[in-house]
């Protein structure tokens, strides 16, 4: 059985088990790293993508799950030359340590901003709490999507 699903703009037909988890067709199949794994139970948020507009555990999500829809990773976001809005911010303000999280706390944060892009601290902090940060980084990160949603770090 072929899962058609678009990934970072791209159609893709993939021929995985539709049991496979999302996580593990990005990492192995299609070389997307940016999505770790952590916990594998949707707790910790390190494997977190964005489907149809809204974060999701790529984890706990099975590719057959997604005929037809559309998913973002970091990768989707920007390159390393010339790296997205968030992920500029992101690196201006230092965010992360060990970088295990970031991926998935960007685009946790990603998925707010396109939905709501002035959020204020209460909407940031309640829409990154599903996600993990076990280095400490949480008011840099705070401020790097602040400065997001206020237009710097472009």
């Amino acid at each position: 059985m072929t899962t058609r699903v678009t990934i970072n703009g791209r159609p893709h037909a993939l021929a995985s088990d539709p049991a496979t988890p999302l996580l593990y067709v990005l990492r192995n199949e299609l070389r997307l790293n940016g999505a770790k794994y952590g916990c594998g139970l949707g707790q910790c948020g390190a494997c977190t993508v964005i489907v149809d507009g809204k974060p999701a555990f790529s984890c706990l999500t099975p590719l057959g799950a997604l005929e037809g829809r559309a998913v973002r990773t970091v990768e989707g976001l920007g390159t390393a030359a010339k790296p997205g809005r968030l992920q500029a911010a992101f690196m201006e303000h230092q965010a992360a340590q060990c970088g295990y999280c970031i991926a998935g706390m960007i685009m946790r944060a990603q998925s707010l901003l396109d939905r709501i892009p002035h959020p204020t601290d209460a909407q940031i902090l309640a829409h990154l709490e599903p996600n993990l940060c076990r280095c400490g980084t949480h008011h840099r990160i705070l401020a790097a999507v602040r400065d997001a949603a206020t237009g710097g770090a472009a």
